[in-house]
């Protein structure tokens, strides 16, 4: 059942300024200041909307580009792919993905019209379980962790998700692609914008060695980095802040997410 996958998109911060992390003690370096209080993390960004840069979609998008299971997988076409909470499968199985919590809002902005929201627009959204598989792929039974929402009047969509794994070799992160359309959603090949989001690192160590079932992610975080990752290793240090979502919250009530994807229309 790759034939109709699930697909959920990932909101990016715009970003260039001061990025604020919560962490335990209180550190300041720079532009970036970290403080911290009762075990919560928090990432804050402050920023006028930046264009992002494409990146990869991956060797798991399901998204009509690619094949799994000896078949083309396309998730965006599967009835049920339009939705905000994406914890859940909803093709072959309704299995939940475990795992923090993770609520992200988007907001879709013009870097070419005064960062006007672009309403109308689409977002398909996916990212690994906490076990760092991918459904339809290395989880090929399930659909979980992939969604497709449209901006609304403000530009902006909600996704509820878990907190990604950190596995072997990449840098935490959330992939996106983003359609001119609902209509126009029906393969990757069609987006305006294909991108990723890092996951920000004051989170990454408050999740994985603390969070039920993301064990093999503390050794996988612990042996990579920013600027080894294949994917943003070649970003500026700009990009970077643009591709890092603001968070706040802990491991035991969840994290909420905001984000602008910054894109010339």
């Amino acid at each position: 059942s790759d034939s109709g996958s699930t697909a959920s998109l990932a909101g990016l911060v715009a970003a260039s300024g001061t990025t604020a992390t919560t962490t335990s003690g209180t550190t300041t370096s720079g532009s970036s200041t970290s403080s911290s209080s009762s075990g919560s993390t928090s990432t804050t960004t402050s920023s006028s909307c930046t264009a992002l840069p494409g990146e990869t979609a991956g060797p798991y998008p399901a998204d009509g580009t690619n094949t799994s299971s000896g078949s083309t997988s396309d998730i965006l076409t599967a009835s049920g792919i339009v939705r905000s909470d994406i914890r859940s499968s909803f093709i072959s199985t309704t299995t939940q993905a475990a795992g923090v919590q993770m609520t992200l809002t988007l907001t879709l902005a013009n870097t070419s019209s005064s960062c006007a929201p672009l309403s109308g627009y689409a977002i398909y959204l996916w990212h690994c379980d906490r076990d760092g598989n991918y459904s339809l792929y290395s989880a090929p039974a399930e659909s979980y962790l992939r969604g497709v929402q449209v901006t609304d009047s403000n530009g902006q969509v909600t996704f509820t998700t878990i907190f990604p794994a950190c596995y072997s070799g990449r840098w935490p992160h959330i992939h996106f692609e983003v359609f001119q359309s609902l209509s126009t959603a029906t393969t990757g090949r069609n987006s305006v914008l294909t991108s990723q989001l890092a996951m920000p690192s004051a989170v990454c160590s408050a999740v994985y060695p603390y969070a039920t079932g993301y064990t093999n992610s503390v050794a996988n975080f612990a042996a990579i980095s920013l600027s080894t990752d294949n994917v943003f290793g070649d970003n500026t240090a700009a990009q970077i802040a643009a591709m890092t979502p603001s968070m706040s919250g802990s491991v035991s009530v969840g994290y909420t997410a905001a984000a602008t994807i910054g894109i010339a229309r």
